[in-house]
């Protein structure tokens, strides 16, 4: 079966790299009209540009650092200037870093709080105004959530609070129609991993990958294809009586 979603109205933050690209290209080739946000330029950038003028119905790609609250609510402007409205919100841009607990500072700590944590909640509350009965706010959360990692202790209390923040909200907003949920991805594949690393990185990151592979069920890594069919369930009237949950998507981690 084939989700349809044309005419749907949607926001996805980070939708340049990784699970956010792929959630981007499926949403809009599912017949989405799509706003998604970076904040750096780069290579990313410009190709998904193309690919979404390539893909009917409306997109645009606009740069927003939702770490700063002040660009979050100009991106909640353009989305509402532009579109009127929002079916579907997909809080997806992140930040992490790996720092052993004593090392962590005070501003480490709140970046990735403020762009994975802080920064939903400033896009779900700014954007409520523009979304109807029955809307979805979708999450992209972590497995690390229910596990813990170490050298992560900020990335795992970020997305440990987007599933409280998401279960209030269920409750919360359930009366006007509109769903929230969280999707936790496992371990996911980054085509892009070379480029973003030294050699000495890269094949610390390859040994670390071999082990996760064995964690799996499954015996392999997730695409972000994979997280991007969970979201498009979600967006769809197929999930509208599901809410408050938090989704695995891990390969049986």
């Amino acid at each position: 079966m084939e989700i349809d979603l044309t005419g749907k109205k949607i926001l996805l933050t980070g939708g340049t790299r990784g699970i956010g690209r792929g959630i981007a290209l499926s949403l809009a080739q599912a017949g989405a009209n799509l706003i998604t946000c970076y904040r750096n330029e780069s290579d990313s950038v410009e190709s998904l540009i193309r690919e979404l003028k390539d893909t009917p119905g409306e997109h645009h790609v606009i740069r927003a650092d939702i770490s700063q609250p002040d660009q979050v609510q100009r991106l909640v402007d353009e989305a509402g200037t532009r579109f009127g409205a929002l079916d579907v919100i997909v809080n997806n841009a992140g930040a992490i870093s790996h720092i052993p607990f004593e090392k962590l500072s005070l501003d480490d700590w709140r970046l990735v709080l403020d762009t994975n944590l802080t920064a939903s909640f400033l896009v779900i509350q700014r954007a409520l105004p523009l979304l109807g009965e029955s809307a979805s706010v979708i999450n992209i959360g972590s497995k690390v959530a229910l596990v813990g990692v170490p050298m992560r202790a900020h990335y795992t209390a970020a997305k440990a609070g987007l599933i409280g923040l998401t279960r209030s909200l269920a409750k919360e907003l359930g009366p006007r129609g509109v769903r929230v949920n969280v999707i936790a991805p496992g371990i996911i594949e980054a085509a892009d991993l070379a480029e973003r690393t030294t050699p000495q990185e890269y094949e610390q990151m390859q040994q670390r990958l071999a082990h996760y592979k064995k964690m799996a069920a499954l015996g392999r890594l997730g695409t972000p294809d994979e997280i991007a069919g969970v979201v498009l369930f979600l967006a769809s009237d197929l999930s509208r009586y599901v809410t408050g949950e938090t989704i695995n998507v891990d390969g049986g981690m």
